[in-house]
């Protein structure tokens, strides 16, 4: 007999729980008048973004965000205005405030989150540019059949790739900052991950280990909303000395010349 969570699943049918129903409801208990969140948004599960732009006085409190579970915030890169949602880890979580934030306004979400290394691209930390994701988690059953993989938007990729490359940032190496192509794992439970199904990712040529992406991807697939994730890979798991060096600020500034790229090279004209 199949789990439950691959039982009873009608893919193509609506949901009864709506997220614009009840961002409704805390709108109304919290006395906040519709308004919408900035068109493009940021998931940031380390939080290490966000809170090197509250540090510098960069982010301010977004007013129209009435998520009950968290908070977001607001800034510009390079005349764009930009929400930011801090903390956002693991796959349910992040699916839960993608699904708010474009039933807010939003229409353009990208994630950049902290990884570990697989296979090998260079010393860390790099980022990858996820192309797909090892569905090694729970909350993409819930929104696409089953499959090993969760895939982005090809011509979102494409887009994005030409837009850093237009943007002034070398996808291979400028100033220490290094971008690749590449599929990565999603996984629920990153203290269950053995040696087997290590080299099993390994084999299949995933490039990193994270916790969003294929969750994000097939929400991304299911509801046609344009999502893009980074997997910022900063680590080898911890089975070396010295590990999790991000870089300056945690790896805020990498992170910030990564979208400022992006805007530079022309993503935000998705947006228009």
């Amino acid at each position: 007999m199949k789990p439950p969570i691959l039982r009873h699943k009608q893919h193509g049918a609506p949901s009864v729980f709506q997220a614009g129903n009840l961002l409704r409801e805390a709108r109304r208990q919290k006395g906040l008048a519709a308004a919408e969140v900035p068109e493009l948004c940021l998931l940031d599960p380390d939080g290490d973004i966000l809170s090197y732009l509250r540090d510098t006085s960069q982010a301010r409190p977004a007013a129209a965000w009435a998520c009950y579970h968290s908070e977001m915030f607001e800034f510009e890169r390079r005349g764009q205005r930009i929400g930011i949602v801090g903390n956002a880890v693991g796959a349910p979580y992040a699916v839960l405030l993608a699904e708010q934030m474009f039933a807010s306004g939003c229409r353009l979400l990208i994630s950049i989150t902290s990884s570990g290394q697989l296979k090998s691209l260079g010393e860390t930390p790099y980022y990858v540019l996820a192309e797909e994701a090892w569905r090694d988690e729970g909350t993409s059953y819930h929104y696409l059949p089953p499959a090993d993989f969760a895939a982005a938007d090809p011509k979102l990729i494409d887009a994005a790739w030409r837009a850093l490359a237009d943007g002034g940032l070398s996808v291979h190496a400028d100033g220490g900052l290094r971008v690749h192509k590449g599929r990565t794992w999603t996984t629920d439970a990153p203290f269950r991950e053995t040696q087997a199904v290590i080299e099993e990712g390994r084999a299949l040529g995933l490039a990193a280990i994270e916790m969003e992406t294929a969750a994000l991807y097939a929400f991304a697939a299911a509801k046609a909303h344009p999502v893009l994730c980074f997997a910022h890979v900063t680590n080898t798991m911890a089975v070396t000395e010295v590990d999790f060096e991000k870089g300056d600020a945690h790896g805020a500034l990498d992170s910030l010349r990564l979208l400022d790229a992006l805007l530079s090279g022309g993503l935000d004209t998705l947006l228009r």
